[in-house]
């Protein structure tokens, strides 16, 4: 094997790619946006070696903490390709953030963690802007994260996101669902789009069809594709949070990767099944225009995609016009949906004939 001649003066990291000057420029340049991120409990201040928060401080009396962590999927490449990184924090909060409120918890605070070959401060810095603006949303404190510079790790101009938010729910109000029975509401809460779920198949589909993301949409003329595309998940947090404390909640599911099929049974007691009309729910163009370019079947988007409805909630009857018409006040779009029945645990989602575009009526079932 030839050896290689030291380089004059000896090594040093950034001659092995890893700038550490560049990482503390970052951290400078993100402080006052974690600062703007502060709330009780926690002081958000960062460059230390951990974070400390005060659930007392918060107001809590006898919290339970819960824990959640995600990604944003291939959404993460759509960002990189079209170069515009300010949007994709928000979907990396909201994605962790929604599965805590599900459970009755706030979201308390949030850490981030940034991976790439090569650290772009500009890239970086657009990315906790984002991730900022979706605590600010949430209501959660950004208190810390890791900036890890890997060469040779990945490519050029790619990096990787991950999410990771705590919260806290009174012991006595935490939701488990496990008071939901026959004749209880459902309750569909409108999406912001695709969110951050089924990317991988939009972006196939979107490829092998030849679209350009920098023109216009399809379905929308006033958006280029990208754009649309891209559109940030809707924080559920702040809408639901009075409702949850009300007591008027029995559950709630975030629809992620699994559409309304799979997701919906997950919160489900045992005997009880959950049947969704998609009769009274609207199916945005994005979605419909994807089901025609792919020739999808509504069986599957109604198991891969949201289909317009992000957040499904469970209240009894007696509380479901009040419920829809604070969530309303709260900026929400409300859509009753379904209700639960007897039987074996999952969901049915049907529509009825012109529904997604379907000649006839049609339905899907998933046993959970």
């Amino acid at each position: 094997m030839t050896q290689k001649e030291r380089p004059e003066g000896g090594y040093t990291y950034e001659q092995a790619g890893v700038s550490i000057d560049a990482g503390n420029r970052l951290v400078e340049r993100i402080k006052p946006l974690v600062a703007a991120t502060r709330r009780p409990g926690a002081d958000a201040d960062i460059g230390g070696f951990g974070a400390f928060f005060d659930p007392k401080a918060a107001g809590y009396r006898d919290p339970l903490l819960v824990a959640a962590t995600d990604g944003v999927g291939t959404k993460l490449r759509l960002a990189i390709d079209t170069g515009v990184h300010d949007t994709v924090g928000i979907d990396l909060v909201a994605m962790c953030v929604n599965d805590l409120i599900v459970q009755g918890a706030e979201p308390l605070f949030f850490l981030d963690y940034f991976a790439s070959g090569r650290l772009d401060e500009g890239v970086a810095g657009d990315v906790v802007t984002g991730i900022a603006e979706g605590c600010r949303q949430a209501g959660c404190a950004l208190i810390g994260g890791e900036t890890a510079e890997m060469p040779g790790m990945y490519g050029e101009g790619d990096y990787d996101l991950a999410g990771f938010c705590v919260g806290a729910v009174e012991r006595d109000e935490a939701l488990t669902g496990q008071s939901i029975a026959a004749g209880d509401v459902l309750l569909g809460l409108a999406s912001s789009g695709f969110h951050s779920n089924g990317y991988s198949l939009v972006r196939r589909i979107v490829a092998d069809r030849g679209f350009d993301l920098a023109a216009s949409a399809p379905f929308e003329a006033d958006r280029t594709l990208g754009e649309a595309l891209r559109e940030p998940t809707r924080i559920y947090v702040k809408s639901l949070l009075p409702a949850i404390r009300s007591g008027r909640v029995k559950g709630l599911a975030h629809i992620t990767g699994g559409g309304l099929l799979e997701n919906i049974p997950r919160i489900l007691p045992d005997g009880t099944h959950a049947h969704v009309d998609l009769s009274g729910a609207p199916f945005p163009p994005i979605f419909a225009w994807l089901k025609e370019e792919g020739d999808i079947a509504a069986a599957e988007m109604a198991r891969t995609f949201n289909c317009g409805v992000g957040m499904v909630l469970v209240c009894g009857p007696e509380h479901a016009d009040d419920v829809s018409a604070s969530l309303e006040g709260a900026g929400e779009r409300v859509f009753r949906i379904g209700e639960i029945g007897d039987g074996g645990r999952g969901a049915t989602v049907s529509g009825p004939a012109g529904a997604w575009g379907e000649a006839d009526s049609w339905s899907a079932t998933h046993h959970g």
